[in-house]
């Protein structure tokens, strides 16, 4: 297993040129790290049937969902349809798949680990900070979003009438679904149940918990003192517990359950679409410039719909997690590629929602947006009388897409930690999470109470996260680049992707940097908190991007000439 030369596998063309399986050239005689570093807490060998769902739901999050809405309502709906589809195909996929691949055949190791090995430690401390710190926005943006569905009057219920605590019942639904996973891990390790008996009893009881939350919806309704800040540092205490646990214990069948979840919106979105006499309301096509600080279509239409074309997060999940669980290796084309191709699925049916809306009317939140818009497409199942109880499961399966993000990104922040300091006790794993909780804790803590006719808090780091997550992209298929360039293999298919989303990110990363220092001042004369903290964030992941492309082209002018 620890010979390189058992990865180093020559290319086996089997049909076209263009498929980048052959590329890869997948041997299923390879051993994994899952297999070979076996622990029973990160590495475990797992059946794709079992890991896909998890991966899926680990990566589809409010990204796909609230990115196009947010950019249809900007731009329009039809740079957004030939992003999503032209660029899951073309950029997102092949990232995911490469990234994957890479992981298995480097033991498992994060993006950063194989950033070291073939560029420079240079270039590793640089993206080891950059993955920490866009770890940190993903955390504070997705906690302050799953905090605000827990409220008693939600965002993504504003405007429908429900005769229940809206956010007691998403809170309810939250914690029984987190409950149940946990049971079904603990079913699973001491009994080993047959697959199919496990689906048939724990999935129908996942969708019986959105029920109940209607029903039980005051059990977890916080109502005194700041509710919001309360329900953050909830949150965020789970995820220092959650992301220390086994992944058989909580993250593996919360995964498989998710992915039954997101199955079915998938499913409903799809019937709605074709069969539910929806007719497009919102215009193709709003302009190049749109006003407004972000309102360039150029670059900011790509950023702004963070993921469901292209989302650097995956990677990290792909080198995270899933890579410590891939079996074999032909178990990575319907985990790294399938997974993404269903994500920009998930995305398609977010805009369906915007393009459906009335233009002109009252200003809703995406996950509001997206609520009533499953709520309408799952009526032409259930009956136009069950309107209220499909718009809030539509809700409720929004706000579980973001909660299966939280304790990920968590994992993964500690991963980076633990790997920076070459620190692999459990010791480090708690003081690894620690500090990845850390800068969110205070972020959480200190903030201001969101009040009535404010945007949420997270949309004032959605562009910036959206910019950093692709931007980890590029610099995630950079590496691969340079990787099989050291191999003498093709990097075509790789290269290309990667120069497109860098000058993308790299130009948009600039003008939100330039925005947060010159950008709206007080009364005062000052630059709000949030806008400088966002003109400084850039401007450090400028310069470290810009240190791992130096330490990248001169590992590449190391690479010597192919004999012809």
């Amino acid at each position: 297993f620890k010979q390189k030369t058992a990865y180093e596998i020559r290319l086996s063309l089997v049909g076209s040129e263009m498929c980048i399986r052959d590329r890869y050239a997948l041997d299923d005689a390879v051993t994994t790290p899952a297999v070979a570093l076996e622990d029973g807490t990160d590495f475990v060998p797992t059946a794709p049937v079992y890991l896909m769902p998890q991966h899926f739901s680990a990566i589809a999050a409010a990204g796909p969902i609230v990115g196009p809405i947010v950019a249809c309502e900007q731009f329009g709906w039809l740079p957004c349809l030939l992003w999503i589809l032209g660029g899951v195909i073309f950029i997102g996929a092949v990232h995911d798949f490469s990234a994957l691949v890479a992981s298995v055949r480097h033991r498992g190791s994060s993006v950063a680990e194989i950033i070291r090995e073939n560029l420079s430690h240079r270039a590793w401390v640089a993206v080891m900070l950059f993955i920490w710190l866009a770890l940190v926005y993903v955390i504070v943006a997705f906690t302050d979003v799953t905090a605000g569905t827990f409220l008693g009057r939600i965002e993504e219920l504003d405007g429908v009438q429900v005769g229940f605590n809206a956010g007691g019942a998403v809170a309810f639904a939250s914690v029984a679904y987190l409950a149940l996973s946990v049971l079904m891990g603990v079913v699973q390790k001491r009994w080993n149940p047959p697959l199919w008996l496990v689906t048939i009893v724990f999935v129908p009881a996942t969708l019986g918990v959105v029920w109940l939350g209607t029903q039980w919806s005051e059990v977890f309704a916080i109502t005194a003192g700041n509710p919001h800040k309360t329900w953050g540092l909830i949150l965020l205490g789970y995820c220092l517990v959650a992301s220390l646990l086994p992944v058989s214990f909580l993250l593996q069948p919360r995964g498989y359950l998710g992915g039954f979840v997101l199955y079915l919106v998938l499913a409903v979105g799809t019937i709605g679409i074709f069969f539910g006499g929806q007719e497009i309301q919102q215009p193709a096509f709003k302009g190049f410039e749109v006003g407004g600080a972000t309102g360039l279509l150029f670059p900011f239409l790509f950023v702004t719909i963070a993921c469901g074309a292209c989302s650097g997060f995956h990677g990290l999940v792909c080198g995270g997690t899933t890579s410590k669980q891939i079996a074999k290796e032909s178990d990575c084309r319907p985990v790294g590629y399938g997974a993404m191709l269903l994500e920009a699925f998930v995305a398609l049916i977010a805009l369906v929602t915007i393009m459906i809306v009335v233009p002109g009317g009252p200003k809703s939140s995406a996950g509001a947006t997206y609520g009533r818009g499953i709520g309408q497409f799952a009526t032409v199942i259930l009956g136009k009388e069950h309107l209220l109880f499909a718009t809030v499961f539509g809700s409720m399966a929004f706000s579980t897409f973001v909660f299966d993000t939280l304790d990920v990104a968590t994992r993964l922040g500690r991963y980076i930690i633990q790997e920076l300091f070459d620190w692999r006790t459990r010791t480090g794993a708690i003081v690894g999470t620690l500090a990845t909780v850390g800068a969110p804790l205070l972020f959480i803590a200190t903030a201001a109470a969101p009040g009535p006719g404010r945007p949420p808090t997270y949309m004032a780091f959605w562009t910036l996260f959206g910019t950093s997550n692709q931007l980890l992209a590029a610099l995630t298929l950079l590496g691969i680049t340079v990787w099989r360039k050291r191999l003498g293999k093709t990097v075509w298919f790789t290269y290309v992707p990667m120069l497109f989303v860098l000058a993308i990110t790299v130009c948009a990363l600039s003008l939100q940097a330039w925005t947060g220092f010159t950008g709206f001042r007080g009364a005062d004369g000052t630059l709000a908190p949030t806008q400088l903290a966002n003109g400084l964030v850039a401007t450090t992941l400028l310069v470290l991007a810009g240190l791992v492309v130096i330490e990248a082209v001169r590992a590449l002018r190391a690479v010597p000439a192919r004999s012809s």
